[in-house]
């Protein structure tokens, strides 16, 4: 068969044709008597299996291995396959999120174009000041897409860049909220504990009722990051990890002042003077309270009103620790002048 016929036939140019037989990997069994070249049957099976490996993504190289090598591995090259796949499919999906992110700043020319990916690229950065100013940039002509500061607020480690990227993002409104859930549903805690951070900063229904959902999250670090935040809203569900944060003193002074805002409704007040009376008593009777956790609860008492807050303090400022004493009786006089 002639050189067209093959081409026809196979689908594979003639000028293809002719480049595997200057590489070696496919020669024509003959030629006619006008020189022309021509093709066995064993020649165009060939042909097809040298265009059936190029569909997997092995090069003109591996192919001619993969066909004349004897001691040639599929299975090494299968496995290599793969990897390349993978790493290319992670650059195309990496490309694909750029240009929506891209589309979605809704850029008016080329500069705003290049302006965007400058930023998106200062995100990515391995310094931490350059995604810091990225982060602060945002809020100017040019902002960063919202999906763009979701992703690298989820991900970053240092605090002063996340604190810039959660203003910039709190100022971005639009869906936030929505793309900030997917890292509530992340398996590591610390990404769950940077969605809640976020969703803090956020006013709205919607960022409420996720952060009601972290209360209820099996880590306690994410738990303590949403509980202050739904205090300073009014949400008395909160008050259980409040009192836990005070106790413990883990952020202790943001919890006492959650607590001071859901006080403000007397029956929220009654709840949470009894929930730090019980939690006291329970905790004197195991001998299990420290004098530095009796002294945090006596602070922040301060700002709960009420009978039952005034009898804990009472109590308090007869506690054996002179320092707790002093902070309970303190605190008494404070409110008598109020």
């Amino acid at each position: 068969m002639l050189i067209g016929d093959v081409a026809r036939r196979s689908g594979v140019s003639a000028r293809m044709l002719r480049h595997y037989e200057s590489l070696g990997l496919v020669r024509p069994t003959g030629r006619t008597g006008a020189g022309y070249r021509e093709y066995s049957g064993e020649d165009i099976r060939r042909i097809f299996h040298i265009e059936s490996l190029r569909s997997l993504g092995l090069s003109l190289r591996e192919v001619g291995r993969a066909l004349d090598d004897p001691g040639f591995t599929p299975s090494e090259l299968v496995d290599s396959l793969v990897r390349r796949t993978r790493e290319r499919i992670a650059e195309e999906t990496a490309l694909l999120a750029r240009l929506r992110r891209i589309g979605a700043a809704e850029p008016a020319g080329w500069e705003d174009v290049l302006q965007t990916v400058a930023l998106l690229q200062a995100l990515g950065s391995e310094n931490a000041g350059r995604r810091q100013r990225a982060a602060l940039s945002s809020a100017e002509e040019i902002p960063v897409p919202v999906e763009a500061l979701v992703e690298a607020v989820l991900s970053e480690t240092d605090p002063n860049v996340a604190g810039a990227l959660r203003w910039a993002l709190a100022r971005s409104g639009g869906d936030g909220p929505e793309l900030l859930a997917g890292g509530l549903g992340s398996p590591a805690a610390e990404v769950r504990a940077r969605a809640v951070r976020s969703l803090a900063e956020m006013p709205g229904g919607e960022a409420t009722a996720l952060l009601r959902e972290a209360l209820a999250d099996s880590d306690v670090m994410v738990r303590r990051c949403a509980a202050p935040a739904l205090g300073a809203r009014g949400v008395a569900d909160a008050v259980p990890t409040l009192i836990d944060m005070i106790v413990e003193g883990e952020n202790d002074v943001d919890a006492a002042d959650a607590l001071s805002a859901l006080a403000r409704d007397p029956a929220s007040a009654d709840r949470i003077a009894a929930g730090l009376a019980d939690r006291l008593t329970g905790c004197l009777a195991q001998g299990t309270f420290a004098s530095s956790a009796r002294r945090r609860l006596a602070q922040a008492l301060a700002g709960v009103p009420g009978s039952t807050a005034a009898r804990v303090l009472a109590d308090l400022s007869r506690d054996e620790d002179r320092a707790v004493a002093l902070t309970a009786a303190y605190v008494l006089e404070s409110r008598k002048a109020r």
